[in-house]
């Protein structure tokens, strides 16, 4: 679980923690056990306070300076070996749980995507590896940066235990 503290002004005019908790747009994914995500925050364009805006996010790929705050827990690569994995259901669960971004995942080459935005990324817990279609690849570790540069790229769990990674994604193409 992640918690989230949010901070904002109360009616006395100084600052107030106005939620504290599980931030409430989280899911643990029922077709790929032990993969979960939850959204933390996202802006519009210019960024500014604001009441919670998860719950009406419509797309995960943030439009030209917007952002989107999340967190993803990888499970270990066993499970998509798992012959009771049904990729199938689970793509199908990643189009309704991250509508936008789900799409972009190329289906002939698995969890390889590109994604209009500049993102940094924070490893929390566990070990993931960043690879790329060249071959390339980064074996990240707690504390371990990375700024993923709108780069066609995948992210590995090769180890037995879960990785968790914050990720700040902020939107590089399109209008704003």
């Amino acid at each position: 679980m992640v918690r989230r503290v949010v901070t904002g002004v109360g009616s006395s005019g100084k600052p107030v923690i106005v939620s504290d908790g599980e931030p409430p747009v989280t899911r643990q994914y029922t077709h790929t056990p032990g993969f979960g995500r939850s959204l933390v925050w996202n802006t519009t364009a210019p960024a500014a306070p604001s009441d919670d805006p998860t719950a009406s996010l419509t797309s995960y790929v943030p439009a030209r300076g917007e952002t989107i705050a999340l967190t993803v827990t990888f499970p270990p690569a066993t499970v998509y070996a798992d012959p009771a994995w049904d990729p199938a259901a689970a793509g199908a669960e990643q189009l309704e749980a991250t509508p936008g971004l789900a799409e972009l995942f190329e289906p002939d080459n698995p969890g390889m995507h590109t994604i209009p935005t500049v993102d940094y990324g924070v490893v929390l817990s566990g070990e993931v590896v960043l690879d790329f279609d060249g071959g390339e690849t980064a074996v990240l570790r707690p504390g371990d940066l990375v700024v993923q540069n709108g780069t066609r790229h995948a992210w590995r769990n090769t180890t037995a235990e879960p990785a968790t990674v914050f990720f700040v994604l902020i939107g590089a193409g399109g209008t704003s």
